[in-house]
């Protein structure tokens, strides 16, 4: 298990799978910007999720909402008056923190230990310069109940919590007044709360059935950092699904059991990785009447939520039927009922989801994958299905006609397949390449492949190697 998330980072900025966003001009906090590698493995996750939970289902629909929100919306959604954190100030240098992280997280000395390093970096020290000592001060700081000293300054100047509304607001038409006020939306289920009818009366569903989107939501947080897990721009893909009440607690059930099958068999997370949070009544949002989390057990604090799934009960809807003036019932042919459904959520951030998959795939060999080497390896055992690159057309030589024939190879397979061709180095070194960004095949053309039209197919996971026809490549690579 990591101990840091340092060496994922590095690799995602090296290899190509993640840059800070405006890096030229210091950087965007909490805004990131996917790279090549990184378009890919995004989109491959986000297409398995479409296919395992809309395509594949007869009682599921998509819809991609706008970003851009009316006030009137987030208004009768809740937003306006409390989609807001507790924010404390230092009074000295006006640095803010998460008040709710300082005082009630189980986890509260990561979030203790963040806020300095982020401090840290903010006066140009550097984390590397952030001690264990320091680490044990900031927890006994904590333990003992002491006034909180700013981890920049080193004062004791925060003030008494506040409210801070996380929703970033613009105007929409030539005229800023109060009628233009929009929002960036702050997640994307409202967009599909309000289309609840008219995705009904178009799509012809019944109760139970669900609608999901994948798409932006914006959050101007107080706290960002551990890479993706917490930004201020992220994707998420999300589904509302929608069951007569009293069925709701069956449904809730096996929509967890769908997502933790999900993360084992498509996505390949390790099962003693994972666990499930049940949230305490008392800590509820005003809208759910249970809430459970799929957590990950991350390197920079332990468990946290990576999925959830919440049972909003019929809470959205009755806010819309109430501040729109419109029907939001649904009525049963079968039963003659009419009634408002309950909502059943479940809902991940797909940053977050990368990087735990990039975290639970991430593997060093420091004696080489033989144990004999002498040179660190490292291999990113990645779900074949969602593998930036799927496989390698690899030259032995440039020479006497390999290149040629590795690059007809390469343009064969990438008509289908996210294929890539490299001629640069010992075959040795672009193997180890190819198995740092979780390339699960590399095709290898050599003196053989010229007389008999065979290639060397090798795996990432056992490194076995086996010839096969260039005819029959295609249906060998299985993923």
């Amino acid at each position: 298990m990591l101990e840091s998330l340092d060496p994922i980072v590095n690799l995602m900025k090296r290899r190509g799978f993640l840059f800070q966003s405006a890096e030229i001009y210091g950087g965007a906090g909490g805004i990131l910007d996917l790279g090549p590698l990184g378009v890919e493995l995004n989109n491959n996750i986000k297409q398995l999720w479409w296919q395992r939970f809309i395509r594949q289902r007869d009682d599921m629909v998509g819809l991609d909402s706008a970003i851009l929100t009316p006030y009137a919306v987030l208004k009768a959604s809740g937003h306006v008056d409390s989609f807001s954190d507790p924010l404390i100030e230092c009074g000295n240098c006006h640095i803010r923190l998460r008040a709710d992280h300082y005082m009630d997280e189980p986890n509260r000395d990561m979030w203790i230990i963040r806020w300095r390093d982020e401090a840290m970096k903010n006066r140009g020290i550097g984390e590397k310069k952030a001690t264990e000592e320091a680490n044990q001060a900031a927890i006994k700081l904590f333990e003992e109940k002491a006034p909180l000293v700013c981890p920049n300054c080193g004062e004791q100047k925060y003030g008494e919590p506040r409210q801070f509304n996380m929703m970033f607001q613009t105007n929409m038409g030539a005229v800023v007044n109060e009628g233009s006020v929009a929002y960036l939306r702050p997640e994307t289920c409202q967009g599909i709360f309000v289309n609840f009818k008219n995705v009904l009366d178009t799509s012809r569903r019944k109760v139970p059935f669900g609608i999901g989107q994948i798409g932006k939501a914006f959050r101007n947080e107080i706290t960002i950092g551990n890479s993706l897990f917490r930004v201020r721009e992220f994707e998420q893909a999300e589904i509302e699904y929608f069951v007569k009440p009293g069925e709701d607690a069956a449904a809730h059930d096996a929509w967890l059991d769908a997502i933790e099958a999900f993360l084992w068999n498509d996505i390949g997370i390790a099962k003693e990785n994972l666990h499930r949070l049940e949230h305490p009544k008392e800590s509820l949002s005003h809208y759910s009447s249970r809430t459970v989390d799929i957590e990950y057990n991350y390197p920079f604090g332990g468990f946290a939520e990576l999925w959830g799934c919440a049972n909003r009960t019929d809470y959205d809807l009755k806010q819309h039927q109430e501040h729109s003036g419109k029907d939001m019932t649904y009525f049963d042919e079968e039963t003659r009922e009419r009634y408002i459904p309950y909502v059943i959520e479940p809902s991940v951030g797909l940053g977050r989801l990368m990087l735990t998959i990039l975290v639970d795939a991430y593997k060093e060999y420091p004696q080489g994958r033989d144990g004999k080497s002498g040179e660190m390896e490292t291999v990113l055992h990645i779900s074949k299905k969602i593998a930036p690159v799927k496989v390698a057309v690899l030259p032995l030589m440039k020479k006497d006609g390999m290149g040629e024939k590795a690059r007809e190879i390469h343009e064969q397979l990438k008509q289908t397949l996210a294929s890539q061709y490299d001629e640069s180095g010992a075959i040795g070194r672009r193997y180890r390449r190819q198995d740092e960004i979780g390339t699960p095949y590399c095709v290898t053309v050599d003196y053989q492949t010229l007389e008999d039209g065979t290639v060397t197919v090798r795996d990432r996971d056992s490194m076995e190697q086996n010839r096969v026809k260039i005819e029959d490549l295609e249906k060998t690579l299985i993923f």
